[in-house]
């Protein structure tokens, strides 16, 4: 696919690579999946007046409409296909499923003493001066977890923990309207300038991905196998439970050219429902409905199982993936996160994708579950409710289940001419080298059919002066103050 230039500035440049599945090219297939880059310059700003004058506002020459951050909705993808699963799963949960109000905690709990919930450190994102580094290099992240997980705290009327706000996950749990993609391209490039709400002589950068939406009918056959976490600390209403009616939506989706195994794992793992077609609903609906919760967790065994399933089933010109349903705490077997995430890569490397979904509350393992979803070039979600549910398995089925492209990495390149430092929103553990960015074995992360990336710079421009402490120039390595004339150069 040849690189497109979307006629938009010097102010900087920014530049997309991915490696695309054969299900968006119209070309002969190869062994290894197609490098795409695609380019985008922001139309060029005026330059910032003094910093007693508050600057005037930034402005695209794009579409002659306001800012997408003010058509801000929750959830859905846009679409037929989309509006379609929506209906359906609408009727799924007035006929089939539980009611919503059986899963909601009281906001009266606090957090016990025996709580053991785990989480990733974040620090946040440092400004950083364009002179020594105009280069942002960052892997895209369609997860969503940490929106519905800090919801679930504030339901409760807790604080949530602070490394439990991955900025970028509240950014893209919610849709901005983008257009979809033209003609055969897999994705459309968003981009807008305006000023910061925070800070009046600062301006945002948005940079906004869109994915192709694909309709139901048209999606590949998939070959699922649902790995549930049937331990005894899954026996509480927010999680077995809440899985099975949950899963319920998904079958209600699928059709005859999917086939769907269900592997289970408590103290040992084990196969309760072989590979079944997908029109046999009933089936597979017996099968969910059976589940009881009882006994230790061995989850690296049944993550091993779950993966040979879906090998010894795979489509080659499907979709194949596990689906894993748990709180995260794996406390016997191959446990150990190295070990997980090395028997997950290999079986990524065969064409076997992973999506995680958390749930549950006191032991939850957010660190381990959002590691092992991105070495599995999978996606991460948390279902708190019916209504996450819905949105993740059926309203957003294409994007949860079916990647379009992987390995995405975003590099944005500013000019030292027009802003003097900027610093990345969220993606604090998505970053890269910028030499990782060329580097086609560098892993990144996936865009799923119909998912959209959202991306936030603050930017200090030239000439405003800021309270901002921005870091000093280590003198033992940059001697020249003087900016390389090639800096400037923005084509």
């Amino acid at each position: 696919m040849n690189i497109k230039n979307v006629n938009l500035d010097q102010f900087s440049q920014i530049k997309l690579l991915l490696g695309l599945f054969p299900l968006l090219i119209l070309i002969a297939c190869s062994s290894q999946p197609k490098i795409a880059r695609q380019e985008a310059k922001l139309e060029q700003i005026s330059p910032a007046p003094p910093a007693s004058t508050p600057p005037a506002p930034a402005t695209l020459n794009t579409t002659p409409q306001s800012s997408r951050f003010s058509q801000l909705k929750g959830g859905a993808t846009r679409g037929g296909g989309a509006r379609a699963r929506q209906q359906s799963a609408d009727m799924a949960l007035k006929q089939t499923a539980p009611s919503f109000s059986q899963f909601e905690i009281d906001s009266t709990v606090e957090l016990e003493s025996s709580n053991t919930e785990e989480y990733s450190l974040i620090n946040d994102n440092p400004f950083k001066v364009v002179k020594n580094n105009p280069l942002s290099t960052f892997s895209i992240d369609v997860d969503t977890a940490s929106y519905s997980n800090l919801r679930r705290f504030i339901t409760e009327g807790i604080l949530p923990p602070k490394d439990a706000v991955r900025i970028e996950e509240l950014i893209n749990y919610f849709t901005y309207d983008y257009p979809q993609p033209k003609a055969n391209n897999p994705f459309s490039i968003t981009t807008e300038i305006s000023d910061s709400p925070w800070n009046s002589q600062h301006q945002l950068v948005h940079v906004g991905i869109q994915g192709k939406e694909i309709a139901t009918e048209n999606l590949p056959p998939s070959n699922l196998v649902f790995l549930l976490d049937v331990s005894g600390s899954m026996n509480t209403p927010n999680k077995l439970p809440l899985i099975k009616s949950a899963f319920q939506l998904l079958v209600g989706e699928l059709t005859e050219k999917d086939t769907v195994s269900i592997v289970v794992y408590a103290g040992a793992a084990g196969v309760v429902l072989p590979p079944t077609k997908g029109s046999e609903k009933d089936k597979i609906l017996a099968a969910i409905n059976n589940l009881k919760a009882g006994g230790s967790t061995a989850g690296g065994e049944g993550i091993k199982l779950a993966y040979d399933l879906a090998k010894r089933f795979y489509q080659s010109s499907g979709n194949n993936r596990v689906i894993l349903a748990t709180d995260g705490d794996f406390n016997v077997g191959v446990s150990s996160d190295a070990e997980l995430v090395r028997m997950i890569e290999n079986y990524r490397d065969e064409g076997i994708f992973l999506t995680v979904l958390g749930f549950g509350t006191g032991n939850f393992k957010d660190a381990k579950m959002e590691q092992l979803a991105n070495k599995g070039n999978g996606n991460y979600a948390y279902i708190d409710n019916l209504l996450e549910a819905k949105k993740v398995l059926v309203t957003e089925m294409g994007g949860t289940l079916l990647t379009i492209a992987k390995d995405v990495k975003i590099q944005v390149e500013f000019n030292p001419a027009k802003v003097q430092a900027y610093r990345l929103i969220g993606y604090e553990n998505r970053l890269l080298r910028s030499q990782d960015f060329n580097d086609d074995t560098k892993d990144a992360g996936e865009l799923g059919a119909g998912h959209s990336v959202t991306a936030l710079y603050e930017i200090i421009p030239v000439g405003v002066e800021s309270n901002v402490n921005l870091p000093g120039v280590d003198e033992l390595r940059y001697q020249d103050n003087q900016v390389d004339q090639a800096a400037y150069n923005s084509d």
